[in-house]
């Protein structure tokens, strides 16, 4: 028998923030960059893991536009999301992307370079920081020793 209670327990009770920091229209496509990636969710390009999004920043407007959502990284495969129903997005809007619970932050990395972005535990309407944000410190410590 085969038991994966981390995902079960876990998988829907995460969710990552991501800020758009691009929006490019092409024909037939429009493409919202965010800062975030395959550094710290390679699920979809590692198991072909399939998200949602929806407008932390906008949730009350109609979801108007067909949109796929890409990564910071440059890389053709970073892909967070095919394509989603979103409000019109705009430079600085945050997406929230339910269900990554289970393994995103165990499986990010410093791909790239990127420092592992910060976790929160949220509780009764409170917020508690359990991981704080990596720096450039961080990533170039163990260059120094």
């Amino acid at each position: 028998m085969w038991l994966e209670p981390g995902r079960s327990l876990v998988g829907r009770a995460g969710t990552t923030l991501y800020r758009v920091g691009a929006v490019k229209r092409l024909v037939g496509r429009t493409w919202v960059a965010v800062d975030g990636g395959m550094s710290d969710n390679p699920r979809p390009q590692l198991y072909d893991a399939r998200y949602t999004a929806l407008s932390a920043t906008r949730a009350d407007d109609e979801a108007n536009e067909t949109v796929s959502v890409a990564g910071m990284h440059c890389e053709s495969g970073d892909v967070l999301i095919d394509d989603v129903e979103l409000p019109e997005p705009r430079r600085g809007d945050l997406l929230a992307v339910p269900a990554t619970g289970a393994y995103t932050l165990a499986m990010s990395s410093n791909y790239n370079g990127v420092g592992r972005p910060a976790a929160v535990l949220v509780r009764d309407g409170e917020a508690r920081l359990i991981r704080r944000r990596e720096t450039i410190a961080d990533l170039l410590a163990p260059e120094a020793e």
